[in-house]
């Protein structure tokens, strides 16, 4: 009976602050998109998440823990590419690539927001965004391609990973000013990470990546 009846309470509290964390981490999400800044107002996001002003701070500490918490929210990237059946370790960098546009286009008013974010130097938030996690998940994979003998035995993995998220950047950069539309972004970024790997590749496996670059040539033609 003692033990019961110190637990619950402990349960119950330890309940209703997960529910207001995650009642912050939506508000902080929707405010984000709403005002296309991804600095948040603390009074308004406790306004908007129904809870005191002092509350996010209790909870989070801080407001770039915030923001952080929010990244890591809507991060289930992991956990769906792992879920993937792909034996050939340049195809795993493809469906990679296509799973991070389609999570930008699903909710493009919120991501706009990040990636501008991630161009202002000045910006708290571009060090989250940019962080080790995610570099190491893509250095993962061009290792596993070049443990596959995928990758010229000559080329540095450092500057070829270097060289593909430059690549990403620059069309994310031209997405969020309106310069490339919804419906060429997944392919252009298709486009450039196979002419670059293209470029990497061990010449037995250049060929399915030509094939990838004529490909893409050819849609992007298509719906200039």
């Amino acid at each position: 009976m003692t033990d019961s009846t110190t637990l619950l309470p402990i349960s119950r509290r330890e309940a209703g602050k997960a529910e207001r964390r995650r009642q912050i981490i939506q508000a902080a999400r929707d405010l984000i998109r709403e005002t296309g800044n991804a600095g948040l107002s603390m009074r308004g996001l406790a306004a908007r998440a129904g809870v005191s002003l002092a509350t996010p701070y209790n909870l989070f500490g801080s407001k770039r823990a915030i923001v952080v918490a929010v990244l890591q929210d809507v991060r289930d990237f992991r956990e769906r590419f792992s879920s993937l059946q792909i034996a050939d370790p340049l195809e795993k960098i493809f469906a990679s690539l296509d799973m991070s546009i389609e999570f930008y286009l699903a909710d493009p008013d919120f991501y706009r927001t990040l990636w501008s974010a991630l161009f202002d130097a000045a910006d708290g938030v571009r060090s989250e965004i940019l962080n080790p996690k995610r570099d190491a998940f893509w250095r993962g994979l061009i290792e596993d391609a070049a443990r596959a003998g995928a990758v010229a035995d000559d080329i540095d993995i450092d500057l070829l990973l270097r060289q593909l998220e430059l690549c990403l950047r620059s069309m994310m950069f031209e997405w969020v000013v309106g310069e490339i539309p919804p419906n060429r972004l997944a392919v252009t970024a298709r486009h450039g990470y196979a002419l670059i790997l293209l470029g990497a590749a061990a010449s037995e496996w250049r060929g399915p990546l030509k094939a990838r670059v004529i490909e893409a040539q050819a849609i992007l033609n298509a719906v200039r």
